[in-house]
């Protein structure tokens, strides 16, 4: 039980690295949290013009997760522990203790929770954001379609009972996440990429 406690509380440290901020200043790419969204996700990063910033940190901030969750698996963690490390994981990424607890979406850092627990899920979810990105340009809006639509796919890949409701509660913290994007997109400002 220590154990478990330790290993989450970990993922929550590990989920805190917030890998637009770190690639950024080790590059000497601008700091993400200084234009566009002030937000140091990858497609803020993207925004300062530097594409290899954006892709490391797209990776990092998805590997992070991924590496957690299937460290938990190996050691053999119950359902329940892997949900709540995933948890920890995204919620430091969003909440970093590094960085006065203004973190990221978690969109990648879903993505990655997604493909530590099933590649093909995680796949599946990966081409809704890319169909939803391609057709309309707003990656908030593939963020959001993606994640709504994790729980239905989850169910269809037949994960457990215990990581549809992950799925369920990643979905609204990405839809809370991003309430200011929704709104923008309702209202026509929302920043997009030209197609």
């Amino acid at each position: 039980m220590i154990n478990q406690i330790i290993f989450v509380s970990i993922a929550y440290l590990i989920g805190s690295l917030s890998f637009g901020i770190i690639v950024s200043k080790v590059i000497g790419s601008v700091d993400p949290r200084t234009i566009g969204s002030k937000n140091p996700g990858a497609t803020n990063v993207m925004r300062g013009g530097n594409k290899m910033a954006a892709i490391l940190t797209l990776l990092g901030d998805l590997l992070k997760a991924t590496f957690l969750i299937m460290l938990a698996k190996w050691m053999n963690f119950n359902d329940t522990v892997i949900t709540l490390t995933a948890l920890a994981v995204l919620l430091g990424h969003i909440f970093p203790i590094y960085y006065q607890f203004k973190g990221g979406k978690g969109v990648a850092t879903a993505l990655g929770v997604f493909l530590g627990l099933d590649v093909l899920f995680a796949a599946a979810i990966l081409c809704i954001w890319i169909m939803t990105f391609l057709i309309w340009r707003y990656s908030s809006l593939a963020a959001i379609i993606a994640s709504l639509s994790a729980p239905v796919m989850a169910y269809f890949f037949q994960l457990s009972n215990t990581f549809i409701f992950l799925t369920i509660l990643i979905a609204v913290i990405v839809l809370f996440r991003h309430e200011s994007n929704i709104k923008n997109l309702i209202h026509g400002t929302e920043q997009g990429f030209k197609k």
